[in-house]
């Protein structure tokens, strides 16, 4: 008897399942923390929001981080199987194009999570219960909790063109013309994408700040990939 799962495209329908599922954990946290408690901590009093700090957030933090893990290893072996089946050609259709830039994105989001949002918020953690226990606050929480704050924004901000791009891969095809140079399209969308991560590291939130301004700058960024992407693979 044949089993659908029981074989390679199975295995790879349930990489995807798993993919979406850890990705609805991770995003879904992801706008909480923007769309939810930021709000919330920007108008409670100075008790509540360090009782938060120390009790909620922690596991908060664990879902997210953990969401944002599993989210980018299931989503990397899907693309290994799914290249080395298929072939590194696969990479170079419109399915291709527009999944390894969604992918990119997500790989950018998963390293600020990681390596600046996580590090940087260990510290306004410890900074939080060591004032609650009579001690005295950490003098880098502030700055540390600003960087998580841009680097959380810029996930915001990447994460609504990445969805767009992973949706696009398989229900809106982009015309390829063989004959174009993808490499110009890399270094181009490259470009764009590099600069906004510099600015997750060094810079500041900008238009960024508010809701408002981090989903319009999410909608416009998208539709400049996308204009990016019709242009140069024609």
């Amino acid at each position: 008897m044949d089993i659908a799962l029981l074989n390679l495209d199975g295995f790879l329908f349930i990489l995807r399942w798993l993919h979406l599922f850890f990705g609805v954990t991770w995003i879904g946290h992801l706008y909480y923390f923007n769309f939810v408690q930021g709000a919330f901590f920007a108008e409670t009093d100075a008790s509540t929001k360090s009782n938060a700090i120390q009790k909620l957030v922690p596991r908060a933090l664990w879902w997210f981080r953990w969401g944002a893990m599993f989210t980018m290893l299931t989503g990397v072996l899907y693309l290994a199987i799914r290249g080395h089946r298929d072939g590194a050609a696969i990479f170079a259709t419109s399915w291709g194009v527009a999944i390894l830039t969604g992918a990119i994105l997500g790989l950018l989001m998963w390293a600020n999570v990681w390596f600046v949002i996580w590090p940087n918020q260990q510290i306004v953690i410890a900074s939080a219960t060591q004032a609650a226990k009579g001690g005295a606050a950490i003098p880098e929480a502030a700055a540390a909790g600003a960087r998580a704050g841009v680097a959380s924004r810029t996930n915001t901000l990447f994460s609504i063109p990445m969805l767009f791009f992973m949706g696009a891969a398989s229900h809106l095809p982009i015309m390829i013309n063989p004959e174009v140079s993808l490499p110009r399209l890399a270094i181009v969308l490259g470009v764009i994408i590099l600069a906004l991560e510099i600015n997750a590291l060094k810079g500041k939130t900008g238009p960024m700040t508010t809701i408002r301004g981090v989903i319009t700058c999410g909608f416009v960024l998208t539709g400049v990939l996308y204009g990016v992407m019709e242009l140069l693979t024609k």
